[in-house]
């Protein structure tokens, strides 16, 4: 269905090679996951197949690249349009309709289809991803969760033979995920659909996944079997490190297959330490009676809260639980929200200037937002000149978490990865007492995971510092957050411990929890610390 022959690619003014002499055939019916680092080439490789690369974004293509018996060299992007569907890593940035409806009946109108297949086809879809109570809801007001789910709708709907997703579950909850990636499995398996995935959250797509493309940033790329190419990547999904950290000869890609290999492990007993108490700082954000409401339609209904120093605190609930909404409301750019809301004492709507970027950091599900110069190198001048730092404290900063970032690069040519560090950076140089993060691992490998994890916990341990982040990731939560708050429709459900609400719930436990259940750890170093103080 799709084959490169001998692919290199390279962007002007870069010093490496996106993809070197690639020969890889992907059949029909067939699965392939794309990974590697933050910047490595994944999206291009994903754009490649329907021609956007280099067709719209420039570059040096050497070798064919055919779909279906096409060469994308002699078809523009638009004459596969019914053949190959995609999802971009941003899916706003796609939408050209106003309403959910609307927008899955568009990209049928450009193919020109009869009215009663297309009418079909959206019911079918509406169910499938179930979008049915939003068909009428502007795009505008949706969650980033729930417009992923309607893009990768938009895509589906016009019934392609190859379906590309570039990170199609970053900005969705545990159970959306793992229901949209069991349709696309089905979908494989009962219509051929080829379906090719790019993924930093290997723990969700790894057991769909029938090959792995594993490209390294410096142009080559290895191809096999999950559990060849696992076995000595160093981009592992925890289940996989959990297999290297016992010394088991083989590696499972399920929960299933690791429970298996770990019976006899988990079915001794083992001496539990008992937590320390935590001692609660001082109250660095107060909530009282909060609500939020869109288009009479409540968002937070009368939610009370208290954060206090030291501490990081996961915001956690399904897509459109209203995380987002409460984020914004601390950091004081919701001016839908009633109650009160105080944040190092000062009500943050009344913040400006410095005062504002010395007492609150903030970065959107969107970080592009926070982006304006024409170069990295001109973002970071400017953040240490309006933050009056030294020069290249920001530069310095974004080093650590994603480098190999070229400081002539415009801000929007980078990787989403890329921009969200440079994103997290600048706000990091201003050195603010709170900082609020909403989806701050979208487009994240897990080497920057687990710098930006070291750089959040060195952050809240200064003194009158706590972090608030709303997240999916919870592998994230289980190796940062101290306390988790979970929210429903708007109503905080649950309030308590990483460990107490993680194992408490089965959707949102981390997979460490799941292979090792019942016994009470969240994360690979807690097992190995366990099996060590038994010895």
């Amino acid at each position: 269905m799709i084959k490169f022959s001998n692919v290199s690619l390279i962007y002007p003014n870069s010093t490496t090679t996106v993809l070197e002499n690639l020969n890889l055939e992907i059949a029909e019916g067939e699965m392939v996951l794309v990974i590697g680092p933050t910047g490595s080439g994944k999206s291009s490789l994903l754009r490649l197949i329907n021609g956007l690369v280099p067709h719209h974004t420039g570059g040096i293509l050497a070798g064919d690249v055919s779909v279906d018996g096409s060469s994308t060299q002699l078809v523009k992007p638009g004459g596969m349009a019914h053949l190959i569907g995609i999802v971009g890593q941003n899916p706003a940035n796609g939408f050209v309709a106003d309403t959910v409806e609307e927008e899955l009946a568009f990209g049928m109108e450009t193919l020109n289809l009869p009215n009663d297949v297309m009418r079909k086809r959206v019911e079918e879809v509406l169910d499938l991803l179930s979008l049915a109570p939003l068909r009428d809801r502007s795009i505008a007001t949706l969650s980033g969760g729930e417009q992923q789910r309607v893009a990768i709708g938009s895509a589906l709907v016009a019934h392609p033979k190859v379906l590309v997703l570039d990170e199609p579950t970053s900005a969705l909850d545990p159970i959306a995920a793992e229901e949209v990636l069991s349709i696309l499995h089905r979908l494989v398996h009962d219509l051929s659909l080829t379906v090719v995935i790019a993924e930093h959250k290997l723990e969700r797509v790894i057991q769909f996944a029938d090959r792995i493309v594993h490209i390294n940033g410096a142009g080559v790329a290895q191809v096999g079997t999950p559990e060849d190419i696992l076995l000595h990547s160093p981009i592992a999904p925890p289940i996989v490190h959990l297999a290297r950290a016992l010394g088991l000869k083989e590696i499972g890609v399920s929960v299933r297959e690791m429970r298996r290999m770990t019976a006899d492990i988990r079915g001794k007993e083992y001496i539990e330490k008992d937590a320390a108490p935590r001692q609660n700082g001082e109250t660095i954000i107060k909530v009282s009676d909060l609500s939020v409401t869109y288009d009479g339609k409540p968002a937070l209904k009368s939610l009370s809260a208290t954060i206090a120093s030291n501490e990081i605190v996961a915001i956690m609930g399904r897509n459109g639980a209203g995380k987002s909404s409460l984020l914004k409301s601390l950091a004081g750019i919701s001016h839908l929200a009633t109650g009160f809301v105080d944040v190092s004492g000062f009500n943050p709507q009344n913040l400006k200037g410095k005062e504002r970027r010395s007492t609150i950091g903030f970065i959107p599900q969107e970080p592009s937002d926070l982006l304006y110069g024409q170069s990295v190198q001109i973002e970071c001048d400017q953040a240490d000149k309006d933050n009056q730092m030294p020069n290249g404290t920001t530069a310095q900063i974004l080093q650590q978490l994603v480098p190999g970032v070229l400081p002539t690069t415009h801000p929007r040519d980078l990787s989403e990865g890329q921009r969200l560090g440079l994103a997290l950076s600048i706000v990091l140089s201003s050195n603010p007492g709170v900082l609020i993060l909403d989806e701050p691992t979208r487009g994240l490998d897990y080497q920057a995971k687990k710098e930006l994890t070291r750089i959040l916990i060195e952050f809240a341990q200064a003194t009158r510092k706590c972090v608030v982040l709303a997240t999916h990731d919870v592998e994230l939560v289980a190796e940062l957050a101290t306390r988790v708050m979970f929210l429903a429709d708007g109503d905080i459900v649950a309030d308590g411990t990483t460990l107490d609400v993680l194992l408490s719930s089965p959707a949102f436990a981390p997979q460490v929890s799941k292979v090792m259940s019942p016994q009470p750890w969240l994360k690979v170093s807690d097992v190995v610390a366990a099996i060590q103080a038994h010895k």
